[in-house]
């Protein structure tokens, strides 16, 4: 499906940026503690762009129902896990990191939603 292969790469471009912005800039201005969490986000951002790609790649081979779900999934994974903890380095938010277990739980609830629809077909 053309649909998550762009998603993914327009994800794993994003990563990049982010990636290189707190390489560049924030190595300097936060904790080494902080850089690792930060670079933890940038890691498990990129991992998941990828793994939209590659769900994107599998909708050629099965119905958009099987890969719709996973991959939706796993963008709100993205968004959450990753996000949160870009935000709480950036703003110094420590709640924020409450919030980073829902965006693993979409991880691996979209990772185990592609097996169940895969062998259901």
């Amino acid at each position: 499906m053309k649909t998550w292969i762009i998603v993914g790469s327009l994800l794993a471009a994003i990563a990049v940026l982010i990636g290189a912005f707190g390489s560049h800039s924030l190595k300097s201005r936060v904790s080494p503690e902080d850089l690792a969490i930060f670079e933890t986000g940038v890691r498990y951002h990129m991992y998941h762009a990828l793994g939209l790609i590659i769900m994107g790649i599998l909708g050629f081979y099965y119905s958009s129902d099987v890969i719709q779900f996973p991959a939706i999934l796993l963008t709100f994974g993205i968004l959450i896990f990753s996000g949160s903890l870009y935000l709480l380095v950036l703003t110094g938010t420590r709640w924020m990191g409450a919030i980073t277990p829902l965006g693993g739980l979409a991880f691996i609830a979209g990772w185990i939603m592609l097996i169940v629809k895969i062998r259901a077909v």
